[in-house]
């Protein structure tokens, strides 16, 4: 099993880009990556959960809680958690299942470099089965000796100016299963989704490519991802937010969670074979003129 993170990057011609192993909140490793024009990201170990992503500006374009708790073996509240080999409840496991909250480690033997990223900066990470992980979930997701089935999700926190400000362009008129109602199954509507209340909902068979609108930043996040076919779209609001004791009360306003996600159908993996799930992240001007948005060119490009 692989999976892979992108944030974007510029080419230019100096300074490289670079990658920097650091201490982090409460001496906890993590990896800063820099690209040559200014864009940054930064990874913990602990979890292999990206905590920062800033564009060649400085802007921060990932949500992290204030009251985030960096101390094992809490998860960290915000950024881009991975949650294996189970999302949410959905499952004998707990929340999200233990990847979150496990030490990743550099890889040694990384995959081969493809030519057309030697301009970027990266770090790939491995994640091994403890003796503690095998007792609860007897599977070995390194060396593959028997066939096992998990569910899979980037639990992306996308930072935004004003939640009631947003729209998520691309799951139009699709399927989805409502958490906040026991996982029944419904049929989106045919506008843009917006929002007024808590959502949690897995979109099915979503398409490969998602445009996440911020209004008054005049930012679209493009999210295009393989190997997942759903999205999970989650805010807290008001109520579930002051009940969490690492969210702050208002917190909810300026987040939300657009997910590349495999839920509705857990993946089995037989010997020998091998899962990839990729999520890429962009950040681009909005389209936006006299109260028109206008993601199908987002959505349309390559």
């Amino acid at each position: 099993m692989s999976a892979s993170e992108k944030v974007p990057s510029l080419a230019s011609s100096a300074p490289p880009p670079s990658f920097e192993l650091r201490k982090g909140a409460n001496g906890l490793d993590k990896i800063v990556l820099r690209e040559a024009r200014g864009s940054s990201a930064e990874v913990y170990l602990y979890g292999g959960h990206v905590t920062s992503w800033k564009n060649d500006h400085g802007a921060e374009l990932l949500f992290v809680s204030s009251k985030a708790a960096f101390k094992p073996p809490k998860a960290i509240r915000g950024g881009i958690p991975i949650c294996f080999p189970q999302f949410g409840s959905h499952g004998s496991l707990e929340q999200h299942g233990f990847a979150r909250n496990r030490f990743w480690r550099v890889d040694p033997v990384p995959p081969p470099i493809p030519t057309n990223t030697l301009s970027k900066a990266f770090v790939d990470l491995i994640l091994k089965p403890s003796e503690e992980d095998m007792k609860i979930w007897p599977q070995s997701f390194e060396f593959r000796l028997r066939a096992f089935t998990f569910t899979f999700a980037y639990h992306t926190y996308l930072s935004v100016s004003d939640i009631s400000e947003v729209r998520v362009e691309g799951l139009e008129t699709l399927d989805y299963l409502d958490n906040l109602q026991n996982k029944e199954r419904f049929t989106e509507q045919g506008d843009a989704l917006t929002f007024e209340s808590e959502v949690d909902k897995i979109y099915l068979s979503t398409p490969t490519k998602i445009a996440i609108l911020d209004h008054e930043k005049k930012r679209t996040f493009v999210l295009r991802k393989d190997g997942l076919p759903d999205a999970v779209v989650w805010n807290p609001w008001d109520k579930k937010a002051k009940a969490m004791a690492d969210f702050g009360d208002d917190e909810y306003k300026h987040m939300l969670c657009v997910e590349a996600a495999a839920v509705e159908k857990p993946i089995t993996l037989k010997p020998g074979e091998e899962w990839k799930g990729r999520q890429e992240l962009s950040a681009v001007p909005s389209s936006y003129c006299s109260g028109q948005l206008d993601p199908q060119r987002v959505l349309q490009s390559s």
